[in-house]
Order: structure tokens, then C-alpha cells, then sequence
């Protein structure tokens, strides 16, 4: 791999998956906590993961992230891609190669870490095509990200049946939070108080919270502000909508109120995640 010099920022985003490929000096990334699969993986340098209030240090190596799991990142002269994978894909892929059985959920266990030759190969041809101006490039992107969806789940996944997981139309969410996490992303452009999104589970604040942050390992506010640059940067990739409406579509009234937390949340301004999106 090219080693870590000069800085890059490349992504390719869509509703069933998203690619991230950076290259950075110095990288700081918080506060990630989304209800899709992801994989991290280090391709030159080091990057120091907290998952979960665990130390994970990544270098020429990948860490499978569950649903519902909450990453902050730093390192310095770093190159690493961050794919994200939606749970209704993951579940009907592993549903079609008869891996899993219907009602089943996908497990890869507690915060994965694997050194493997074929995904090394296949984050190879995604870093070419990211960084390529071919015509088509999206279309690879996709066929190539369907071979590292169907490898992991070939060679990691283990099907798990749960009486508290379901599918719902936001992500893979435990039944006891999903009315109050559907609540977040169906009122995203509101001011929501902690109280009201509580209410939605039929709980007290302070059992909410504690709940909350017990099966998500993040609290409601910071959850809530990584729903919102989630799906600010579909809104970048997918209209052309400008970025001060956007960051009102998302809850952020004032501008910088909303480059602000978006930089916290990916690393980079909506104008440059713009400026750095792969056309689809």
C-alpha cells in the first residue's frame, strides 16, 4: 500500500453500504456509533481504536464492528478504509448463501479483529478504484464490496437467534429502544429532548439512559448526533441541496453549529466530504 503522506479523503456513500477511504497525518475521529455492520482496517501506520471503552490497535488489520457498537479513533500518518454494511443486506445475503436461517440475526463476535489475504486484496482494488478516475468506478465498487460482504460472512459470521434483536426500518435495534431510536431518525430535523425520546419507550429519562447506553454503548445524545451526520452525508452524496439546508434537514439550525459536529463525527467538513464524494 501507498504509505501515509500526503492527505486523502475519498467516499463513496449509499444506503446499503458506504466506503471511506482516508489518508491522514493526524486523525482524530469520535463518537461513532451507527445500527449497521462495519469493518475498519488499517492498511499502512496505526490507528488506535476505543470500542466500547476497550483499546483496540490496529495495524495491516481489520476489526469487525456489530451493530449498536460505539468507536472513537485516533492516529497519526494513517491510511485506513471504514466500510459500512446496512443489517437488511447483510441478513438477506447470509439468508440467500443458507448460512442463517429467516428470523435469524448475524454475529461476527465481540469487536473482530482478522488478518486476512483475500480482504487485503479486496481493499487493494477498492483504494485503486477510489483513487482512479475511471469511467464505471462506482459499479466496481459495488461488485467489490458484495465479495467482501459474502467473504466475511463466509469465513466469520455465526447466526444467532434473539428474542431482543429485530430489523426494523432504521437498522438492527434491541425491541426495548427501537420506538425511541425510530423516533430519532423519523424527527431528525426536531429539537428533540431526552424526555421525549424516552417517552417513546415508555421510560423514565434515567432508565432510558442507563438502558440506552447498556445495549448501545453510547448515550442518546451522542447516538443522536452520529444519526444525523449519517444521514447528512447521504443527503451530500444524494441531493443538491445546499449544506446550510441540510444541516437544518439534520437539527442543526446554525451553519457552524452544524460543520462543527459533523468535523466530530467523520473528520472532515461537509463541504470537503462533498468536494471528496465518488459520483454515483
Amino acid at each position: 500500500m501507498t504509505p501515509a503522506s500526503s492527505p486523502i479523503n475519498k467516499f463513496f456513500v449509499s444506503s446499503d453500504f458506504s466506503i471511506y477511504y482516508r489518508r491522514a497525518k493526524q486523525f482524530d475521529w469520535q463518537n461513532q456509533v451507527t445500527a449497521v455492520y462495519a469493518l475498519v482496517t488499517v492498511l499502512s501506520g496505526r490507528l488506535d481504536c476505543f470500542v466500547n471503552d476497550q483499546i483496540i490497535q490496529l495495524e495491516s488489520q481489520s476489526l469487525i464492528l456489530e451493530p449498536n457498537t460505539s468507536i472513537a479513533a485516533q492516529g497519526k500518518q494513517v491510511e485506513f478504509l471504514f466500510m459500512t454494511l446496512a443489517p437488511a443486506r447483510m441478513i438477506e445475503s447470509a439468508i440467500a448463501m443458507r448460512l442463517v436461517a429467516p428470523q435469524s440475526m448475524v454475529t461476527f463476535g465481540a469487536n473482530t479483529t482478522v488478518s486476512d489475504r483475500k480482504l487485503a486484496d479486496l481493499f487493494a482494488g477498492l483504494v485503486v478504484e477510489l483513487s482512479d478516475e475511471q469511467p464505471g468506478k462506482d459499479l466496481v465498487l459495488r461488485a467489490i464490496s458484495e465479495q467482501v460482504l459474502v467473504h466475511l460472512l463466509r469465513n466469520y459470521a455465526t447466526p444467532r437467534r434473539s428474542d431482543e434483536l429485530e430489523l426494523s426500518r432504521v437498522g438492527l435495534i434491541d425491541r426495548r429502544i427501537r420506538r425511541s431510536v425510530e423516533l430519532m431518525h423519523a424527527q431528525l430535523d426536531q429539537n428533540l429532548s431526552l424526555k421525549a425520546v424516552a417517552a417513546a419507550s415508555y421510560l423514565s429519562p434515567f432508565h432510558f439512559s442507563r438502558l440506552f447506553k447498556k445495549l448501545t454503548g453510547a448515550t442518546p445524545h451522542n447516538y443522536l448526533a452520529a444519526v444525523r451526520a449519517t444521514r447528512a452525508q447521504l443527503l451530500l452524496a444524494e441531493t443538491e441541496m445546499s449544506i446550510t439546508e441540510i444541516g437544518a434537514r439534520v437539527g442543526y439550525l446554525s451553519a457552524s453549529h452544524f460543520t462543527k459536529a459533523f468535523r466530530l463525527a467523520t473528520g472532515t467538513t461537509p463541504r470537503e466530504f462533498r468536494k471528496a464524494l465518488i459520483p454515483r
